[in-house]
């Protein structure tokens, strides 16, 4: 199967995206995202990944044929662009810290091919930030989470073991609260926590967390 992006401009309106999928599945295409990118009074923007048998001309061609439609475009996937992703949340003063490790240490292996991409999101209170962990688990391409801050627990405990679950690693400062003990890893420096995240995600590196026979440093 060749994975494709497909970016659609097409009239907006009730059925539009009814009328793109039956077409992909026409095709035998395999969604494995979509993405309303944009929507006006007139205009909707639908991005998609499709996982096809074969060449995806044909797809192309048939997707241009409804009346509704305005343009088609095919376009490299987020996977190949962005890659994985790791994102960064907390008090801004550390997520910014460990920016700086994650970015040093993503674009060394970015230039050996890896493609890592890092988001970061300053945040306060215990609710906000449970939430922000739940929805983690939702974002596409996202590896690994960071949590960074001086004092996490209560409900974001409880997000933090349930993204876990979904197979997401998590990685948090050495702070207070119960968050260190429901973590992958614990890292004291920031900087140094920021440069074992990408590490332990990258294709590159011979980092594996599930190796270590400690989890705080």
């Amino acid at each position: 199967m060749n994975k494709n992006g497909i970016l659609v401009r097409a009239n907006s309106g009730l059925g539009v995206l009814h009328k793109l999928t039956g077409i992909i599945a026409q095709h035998q295409g395999n969604i494995t995202l979509v993405e309303i990118i944009e929507e006006s009074g007139t205009e909707t923007r639908v991005y998609f990944e499709v996982d096809l048998p074969g060449a995806c001309a044909d797809l192309i061609a048939e997707l241009r044929t409804p009346d509704i439609v305005q343009d088609v475009q095919q376009v490299n996937t987020m996977q190949k662009v962005y890659g994985k992703r790791i994102i960064i949340m907390g008090g801004g003063a550390q997520v910014g810290q460990v920016a700086i490790g994650a970015i040093s240490e993503a674009d060394r292996h970015n230039i050996r091919g890896e493609h890592i991409s890092v988001d970061t999101i300053p945040l306060v209170g215990e609710q906000q930030l449970a939430d922000a962990v739940r929805a983690v688990a939702r974002l596409p391409r996202a590896k690994a989470l960071v949590l960074a801050g001086s004092i996490m627990g209560g409900e974001i405990e409880a997000a933090v073991r349930e993204v876990r679950a979904q197979g997401l690693l998590v990685v948090s400062l050495n702070m207070a609260g119960s968050v260190p003990e429901a973590a992958d890893l614990v890292v004291t420096d920031p900087v140094q926590a920021g440069v074992m995240t990408v590490m332990a995600v990258a294709e590159t590196a011979k980092f594996n967390v599930n190796r270590l026979k400690v989890r705080v440093f």
